[in-house]
């Protein structure tokens, strides 16, 4: 305005603008207040918004927790401490807000909160910060350290902001003073300047809360499904080969956790116990000869409801090698007049079928029994067959030689050959007739011999003992002459129609 004599009418008007003036400083102030409430509000219902998504966060990680304890125990007890610090600073700072209008009948009244009076006294006395100020910026201190040491070993990053977010280190204003933190942020300014600022605070600590809450879910998840918890895992297309075969099979990327827990495992009809870093130990006998069959599920809990994930395969069960496998060339021998024990089987395979003309099943796994008695030609041929696990049949013979039963002895009292015996002895002798060294047990009959004493007539004896005719030569024999049993008659027990080869002699030399 000019300067100089004024005339009472220019007073007047001069006058009408500096109160139009002043009028609109006065409205400009009143709806910067205004719109600090509005913003106050805004911040106060996104922050209800955001502390019902981080309920939902810590129910989820609570029931993963329940579920998969070994998976998110950790996380879950970690989340619980961030969600205590988190809660304890958010009512802290209620209490502030309440302590701060708790003399106003109208909370929304904000042209009103237009003064710095009611938070100075608070936070400041005599130029510097009060014990209540100080109360404050403690606990801001111990909620960002609180956090940061919490996550900064899996979440640095985090941490890192966290510490910068929330940092109560002086302030250097526009003008090059450095200021304490709680004086540049809070000192001097309008009640809801503060207010909203209070709210700002809170909506940090709800939103720092809820990306720590989804970080911990998203690197749990990213952890899973890393390529360093893959295995190559090789599937033959079948579990057992043989010489001559090509291999056929696949190779996969199978996912190993080991924090997995089966809620049950079924196996083979049968509940499985032993389980450890999500793998089933299977611990069963192995079963028959041939192939086996495995069938189950495995269940864990995924929410309200078991998952039950099939199990199907299958494994051959062959011969264990328990032994080297010898064969001698000339001894490939079965033998007339008894019952030849063969064991027979194709390793691999649990069911065979063998044939050769007198082969019979002993009833055993792989038992046989082959009678060539009434067989004239001098080999026999057996061939077997069976069906491998995929489905190839295949196929086998060998061919045995035919012989007698080799020549029996005599026997006198079991004794064969030369025989030193005296004479009362010899009469209630037993003759009889054996098989030395012969591999089968063999029981042969006497029914018949024929005695001689030197110098007197060769009996004919009926029977394995010496009868009267020939118990009389016996009396007329000599100390020291030598009897000779010949002519030895013996067959097989049993019935058998099968002629063994003609006894050696025996000789029994008198001692008396």
């Amino acid at each position: 305005m000019a300067s100089g004599k004024q005339t009472p009418r220019q007073k007047m008007i001069n006058l009408m603008y500096l109160v139009f003036i002043a009028m609109m400083a006065l409205n400009m102030s009143k709806e910067v207040l205004t719109a600090f409430g509005i913003i106050n509000e805004s911040l106060a219902e996104n922050n209800q918004n955001v502390t019902e998504r981080n309920d939902a966060l810590m129910a989820g990680l609570a029931a993963k927790a329940d579920e998969q304890p070994a998976k998110y125990a950790e996380l879950h007890q970690k989340a619980r401490e961030i969600d205590e610090l988190s809660s304890n600073l958010n009512a802290y700072i209620d209490g502030l807000k309440n302590d701060l209008l708790a003399e106003r009948e109208d909370t929304r009244d904000y042209e009103a909160m237009d003064r710095p009076d009611e938070l100075d006294e608070m936070f400041f006395q005599s130029g510097k910060a009060s014990n209540k100020g100080e109360e404050f910026v403690a606990q801001i201190e111990q909620y960002r350290e609180g956090v940061a040491t919490l996550i900064e070993g899996e979440f640095p990053q985090i941490a890192a902001e966290v510490r910068q977010r929330f940092n109560t280190e002086s302030v250097e204003d526009s003008e090059g003073v450095t200021k304490p933190w709680l004086e540049y942020h809070f000192q001097g300014y309008p009640l809801i300047a503060s207010i909203t600022k209070f709210t700002q605070m809170q909506s940090q600590v709800k939103t720092t809360e809820s990306e720590i809450l989804s970080r911990m879910l998203s690197g749990q998840l990213e952890s899973e499904v890393s390529l360093t918890n893959y295995q190559a895992i090789v599937i033959p297309d079948k579990t057992a080969f043989f010489s001559g075969e090509n291999f056929t099979g696949r190779v996969m990327l199978g996912r190993v956790d080991e924090t997995l827990q089966f809620e049950n495992v079924i196996i083979n009809g049968n509940e499985v116990e032993s389980t450890s870093a999500g793998q089933v130990q299977l611990n069963f006998p192995a079963g028959n000869v041939g192939e086996q069959e495995i069938s189950g599920e495995l269940q864990f809990q995924e929410g309200d409801s078991i998952v039950r994930i099939p199990v199907s395969s299958s494994y051959a069960v062959i011969p264990k090698p328990n032994s080297a496998v010898i064969s001698a060339d000339k001894m490939n021998v079965v033998y007339r007049g008894v019952a030849n024990p063969l064991t027979i089987s194709i390793p691999g395979v649990g069911n065979v079928s063998a044939n050769a003309p007198g082969l019979r099943s002993a009833g055993g796994a792989g038992s046989y029994v082959i009678d060539v008695t009434t067989l004239q030609a001098r080999e026999v041929t057996i061939n077997v067959s069976g069906q491998l696990p995929g489905g190839e049949s295949v196929s086998d013979s060998k061919t045995f030689r035919v012989k007698d039963i080799p020549r029996p002895v005599g026997t006198v009292r079991g004794e064969d050959g030369t025989v030193r015996m005296q004479r009362n002895t010899l009469e209630i002798a037993t003759i009889g007739a054996a098989l030395p060294d012969f591999d089968f047990e063999v029981d042969l009959r006497v029914t018949g011999f024929k005695f001689r004493v030197p110098g007197q007539p060769t009996v004919q004896v009926r029977g394995q003992q010496l009868d009267a005719a020939a118990k009389a030569a016996l009396r007329r024999a000599g100390r020291g002459e030598t009897i000779q049993i010949f002519d030895v008659e013996a067959q097989l027990a049993g019935g058998t129609n099968y002629k063994l080869k003609q006894v050696s002699p025996v000789v029994v030399e008198l001692t008396n």
